[in-house]
Formats: structure tokens, C-alpha cells, sequence
């Protein structure tokens, strides 16, 4: 009579490294939901702001710093001079999509473009873009921005161009660190081989497949913008009042922090979901376009 081995339980060891996985990426999955959905939410409202019943972002409309949900004036209340919160948080939407994804696609694509040519010309043209590349980022950011606020005319076209500027620096060397290292691949070398030009290798071959990276990090860059845009709106140095940017509710919100805190943490709250949204995305794709997980 042959003798049967009793059955093999997994251990608890080999449980936990399996569950501890799954429950890792479902909980990425739902964060990247929310965080599309959020960020969709945030896009709609400003494409479709002017078409929705509000009242203007300079009217009062209620006495003086009303709390929200009081029912004494509009569902989240007023600011000091009367004037919606709601509203103006909707409109701010506007400011803070413009700049942060305005200047990522200037600094985008000229980073890019610049990264491109220096990974492929080498000599003396990468020489100088690495030059002019390393003299922007010798200048500190802020009080560059600081500075040029007194010199020309405060706005968004002006936060646009000016932090976009500021952030083909990265995308530049982002994108030659990715080349170089396709320079050597066999496409490449096939590409040549069969007698391909110059500009042919690089949007044909070498764009495609250096752009991955970009992309991810481009994603993130927009909340650094969002971000240092609510700072100098907040310092007085960024969207001109009466626009309602996000930075400068806060800061005229600051004055009445005892009796309507409410005035800072609405704007507060929408720049972090903004900003974590946007960052848990650029994760993802990061991830993804990485092979490293899934989402």
C-alpha cells in the first residue's frame, strides 16, 4: 500500500507577498481614477465657466465673509468684500491650467528640440546649449521671476512664457540624457547605414523613442507650476487682482484667518488635489511607459 503525502498548504508568507501586491495596485488604480477624474472635472469647469450661472468674480453678491454652507449667501460663502467663493474658485481653474500646462508645452517643446539637437550634433552646438542651459539654472527662480514682474507688465501670458523659460533647462537635458542613450542602438546605426539624414534619424527614430521619459516628466511639471504660480500670486508678484488666481485668494485671505478661515482653505485644498492628481498621473505614466509596474 502506497503511502500519499498529506497536501501542501501555502504558507502565510506566501500569502501575504500575493496580497500585498494586489492591494498595492488596486490602490493605485483607484487613486489614478480619482485623480483623472479630477483633473477632467477641473478642465471642464474652466471650458465651460462662462456658460454656467455665476456671478461675476469682482460682484459682491452677500455681506462680507459669510460662511459657506450657512445659507446665508452662496453655497460656500463670501470673501471679505462680499464676492463668491465658489466663483472665484471655478475661475481660478482658468489661471492655474493656463500657466501650469502653458508653459510645460513651451519649455516642452523647446527642451525637447534643444535636447535633440545636442544629443545628435555634439562639438561645439552642444557645448552651447549646455552653456545657455546651465546659466538659466544658475539663477534663482523665484526672485528671477520676482525681478521680471517689476520690468514688465504682470499676467498670464507674462507666467506663461516667463516659467516656461525657466523650464527648458530640464526637458533639455532630460531629453539629451535619453537620446545618448539610444545614439549607439542598432536602429539607429541601421537608419544610417542605409544612408537616412540627419533630421530623418532624429524625428524619425530618435524623437519616438526618447520622448517616453518626456512625457511622464512633463506631467509632474505641471503641478510644480501650479504651484509656484499660487507662490507668486500669493506674494503679489503673479496675477494681477481682481483675477481670482488661487495664490492670491489665499493671501487676501490671510487677513480674516481667525474669523473665515474658510477663505484659505478652500483655495489651499483645490491647489493640493490639483497638484496630487497630477502627480499620482505622471507616476503612473512614469511607471508604465517605464515597464516598471502596471497601474
Amino acid at each position: 500500500m502506497t503511502a500519499t503525502a498529506p497536501p501542501t498548504r501555502p504558507s502565510t508568507r506566501t500569502l501575504h507577498t500575493v496580497t500585498v501586491p494586489r492591494r498595492r495596485h488596486a490602490g493605485r488604480r483607484i487613486a489614478l481614477v480619482v485623480s483623472v477624474t479630477w483633473i477632467a472635472l477641473l478642465a471642464t469647469l474652466a471650458l465651460v465657466a462662462d456658460l454656467l450661472p455665476l456671478p461675476g468674480i469682482d460682484e459682491p453678491v452677500g455681506g462680507p465673509s459669510l460662511p459657506p454652507f450657512s445659507g446665508e449667501g452662496p453655497l460656500l460663502g463670501t470673501d471679505a468684500i462680499g464676492r463668491d467663493v465658489a466663483t472665484r474658485l471655478i475661475y481660478g481653474i482658468r489661471i492655474s491650467l493656463a500657466v501650469g500646462i502653458g508653459a510645460t508645452v513651451i519649455a516642452l517643446v523647446i527642451g525637447v528640440l534643444l535636447g535633440l539637437i545636442a544629443a545628435n550634433a555634439r562639438g561645439k552646438i552642444e557645448a552651447l546649449i549646455n552653456v545657455l542651459a546651465d546659466t538659466v539654472l544658475s539663477f534663482p527662480p523665484l526672485l528671477l521671476l520676482m525681478a521680471l514682474a517689476t520690468v514688465v507688465v504682470p499676467g498670464v501670458p507674462t507666467l506663461v512664457f516667463a516659467l516656461g523659460f525657466l523650464f527648458v533647462p530640464p526637458f533639455l537635458r532630460l531629453t539629451r540624457s535619453a537620446a545618448l542613450a539610444q545614439m549607439n542602438r542598432d536602429y539607429i546605426t541601421a537608419a544610417r547605414t542605409l544612408g537616412a539624414g540627419r533630421a530623418r534619424i532624429v524625428f524619425r527614430e530618435l524623437l519616438p523613442n526618447s520622448i517616453q521619459p518626456v512625457v511622464s516628466y512633463a506631467v509632474v511639471v505641471i503641478a510644480v507650476i501650479i504651484v509656484i504660480e499660487g507662490s507668486l500670486s500669493f506674494l503679489g508678484v503673479g496675477v494681477p487682482p481682481p483675477a481670482p488666481s488661487w495664490g492670491s485668494m489665499i493671501a487676501s485671505g490671510k487677513d480674516n484667518l481667525s474669523r473665515a478661515p474658510y477663505l484659505i482653505v478652500a483655495p489651499s485644498l483645490m491647489i493640493f488635489l490639483t497638484v496630487l492628481s497630477f502627480n499620482t498621473v505622471g507616476d503612473h505614466l512614469r511607471r508604465r511607459l517605464s515597464g516598471t509596474g502596471a497601474a
